[in-house]
């Protein structure tokens, strides 16, 4: 199976191992951006599934489908409560006394090898290795109803509509009343993947994804590189999956939302198979969250090249990459105006009225960190503290301005379950 040799290439390769910097699956992006942008969404719903439980007197049960190596877990265990100020305690909306059970589901071995080398010896945990293409096997439906039934970074993609369908329809069928379920796709419409805009939208469409980003570009043509089929999907394919899976199993699935995940950061934004004019974003991004590190903010400007016959998705990533190029220069000219001797701004640059709100507040909160740090004379606060927070405002601005709609890498929607 081609999903099987690409994973399992990808697992031996040793980029799948759970380290973290600025290469690697477990990348500064990849922690600090794309987790905690999916945290963000999942939050209200999760702190409500608790406190249902809570007041029941009962723990929350997991299933993670497609777990990996268990990359579920640490997803669902960082989603915090709130977000903490500086004189709160952060605070997991799930602690570990709170889980019942965690059971990761997955077909590669070799994932599931190392999900068990993570935590195997802890006994909420369970792993099986099963194979989710025709719904629930016997093994899953043996299994008591689960709180929350959750996939991430593009799982449903794997499969056929008519599959999802069923697989959906199988987890209303098993789960208790208001559970969560978490569908994770690809989106149809990311920049990273614009050369595949044309396909028509009346089909299913699946891309050829290879999993080229785990290597070093220079290595890439001397790489057999496994490939395999996933589906792109928009917010109204989804929506049709969702209709039918409720109709098929006769429970109401309720939407709480959905978001696009990585609209300027996705993998495939830095190896250009899909769009050779993809700006090459990712690398800078992780190095503004490398502690010690410098980054280029140059680097992070976009030269956005529009597609033909799609104004809808021109005028919106036109806006989006012109906002995140407002605010990179924003702070260049910020870094160039502070006079370190006195501690304060030569000039301040203008924040236009017209501006989007979640690029003006990202202004001027770029601004009041290098005014409240640019003084320092120790610890690099450039590169510790100032770039940093540009991650977090760039991530911001992915989060308040995206649509949920399928322009990213990808598209996720998160569910209640009602009987």
């Amino acid at each position: 199976m081609a999903e099987e040799t690409a994973y399992t290439q990808a697992a031996t390769s040793g980029k799948y191992d759970k380290t973290s910097g600025l290469l690697r699956k477990y990348d500064n992006v990849r922690r600090f951006w794309e987790d905690q942008l999916t945290s963000t969404f999942l939050r209200p719903a999760l702190n409500k599934l608790v406190q249902r439980k809570s007041k029941l007197l009962k723990r929350i049960r997991v299933l993670d489908m497609g777990c990996g190596s268990g990359d579920g877990y640490d997803l669902i265990m960082g989603v915090n409560t709130k977000n903490p100020g500086i004189y709160d305690y952060t605070t997991a909306a799930i602690i570990p006394d709170m889980l019942n059970a965690y059971v990761g589901v997955d077909i590669n071995e070799d994932l599931l090898r190392q999900a068990n080398e993570c935590y195997g010896n802890n006994p909420k945990f369970s792993f099986l290795r099963e194979d989710l293409s025709n719904g629930f096997t016997s093994k899953i439906n043996a299994q008591d109803p689960f709180d929350l039934y959750f996939t991430s970074y593009g799982t449903l993609s794997h499969f056929h509509d008519q599959q999802c369908v069923r697989l959906i329809a199988d987890i209303c069928r098993h789960s208790s009343d208001q559970a969560i379920f978490v569908g994770d796709w690809l989106g149809r419409y990311s920049y990273e993947w614009q050369d595949l805009w044309d396909n028509p939208v009346d089909e299913e469409y699946f891309m050829n994804y290879r999993i080229s980003y785990i290597y070093p570009e220079a290595k890439q043509d001397h790489v057999d590189i496994a490939s395999f089929p996933l589906r792109l999907l928009t917010k109204n394919e989804i929506m049709k999956i969702i209709k039918q899976a409720a109709k098929e199993s006769g429970v109401q699935i309720k939407p709480v939302t959905l978001f696009d995940r990585s609209i300027f950061i996705g993998r495939h934004m830095d190896t250009g198979d899909y769009n050779v004019n993809c700006p090459r974003l990712r690398f800078p991004v992780n190095s503004l969250f490398e502690g010690y590190v410098r980054t280029d903010l140059e680097s992070l400007l976009v030269d956005y090249i529009p597609k033909s016959g799609f104004d809808h998705l021109n005028n919106f990533f036109e806006m989006l990459f012109m906002s995140w190029n407002t605010l990179v220069n924003h702070t260049i000219s910020l870094l160039g105006n502070y006079d370190v001797e006195k501690c304060a701004f030569g000039a301040i640059p203008e924040i236009l009225p017209f501006y989007p709100e979640p690029l003006k507040e990202a202004m001027e909160t770029m601004q009041r960190v290098v005014e409240g740090v640019g003084w320092v004379p120790w610890g690099d606060v450039r590169a510790n503290v100032i770039e940093p927070h540009l991650g977090y405002s760039l991530r911001k601005l992915e989060i308040d301005l995206q649509p949920g709609t399928g322009v990213g890498h990808g598209l996720v929607g998160v569910f209640e379950i009602r009987k």
